[in-house]
């Protein structure tokens, strides 16, 4: 089980590059997505999903597991929904 100081690490730190899933969701079509971060706005994270589709998903809404080199660690949408350069002064 990861502290959640490891969590904040990760939602402060740049998403793009990492991969991602989807698990957890109120909107039922994007359960179960997965791919790479390629992009990120204010609200959305643009995600290059295995089946090669590009994907805008909003935060607000989901909880993503990122794949890190400590392992994976699961993020709720809210927590991230933040300009990227404006996170690391957001998330304590």
């Amino acid at each position: 089980m990861r502290s959640s100081g490891e969590d904040r690490n990760v939602a402060r730190s740049e998403l793009i590059g990492l991969r991602v899933e989807v698990v957890g969701t109120n909107h039922p079509p994007l359960a179960g997505l997965a791919g790479l971060v390629v992009d990120e706005t204010r609200h959305t994270l643009m995600v290059a999903g295995d089946d090669g589709k590009l994907r805008r998903i909003p935060k607000p809404g989901q909880r993503f597991r990122f794949a890190t080199a400590a392992g994976p660690i699961d993020i709720e949408g809210e927590t991230i929904d933040h300009n990227p350069e404006d996170r690391i002064k957001k998330i304590r």
